[in-house]
């Protein structure tokens, strides 16, 4: 099984923050978020409260508004 670890190139996971800038960047790119629990993660991962009831709209607006907040302090 090595050897086909070796065929593939080493990729580092994401970061919350590179998965929520990907995400809002396929959003602006005009699509369309379908699982709500991949949101509602993302969200998550950046250290959101999410209600399960939560429309997906308003957390991608708070996800919006938390990178305008992580780029405004770096």
């Amino acid at each position: 099984m090595n050897w086909f670890k070796k065929l593939l190139p080493h990729r580092q996971p994401l970061t919350p923050e590179q998965r929520a800038h990907d995400l809002i960047a396929a959003i602006d790119a005009g699509g369309l978020p379908l699982n709500a629990a991949v949101v509602n993660d993302i969200a998550r991962k950046l250290g959101l409260e999410v209600s399960t009831r939560a429309r997906m709209e308003d957390t991608i607006a708070r996800i919006r508004l938390a990178l305008k907040r992580t780029k405004n302090h770096a």
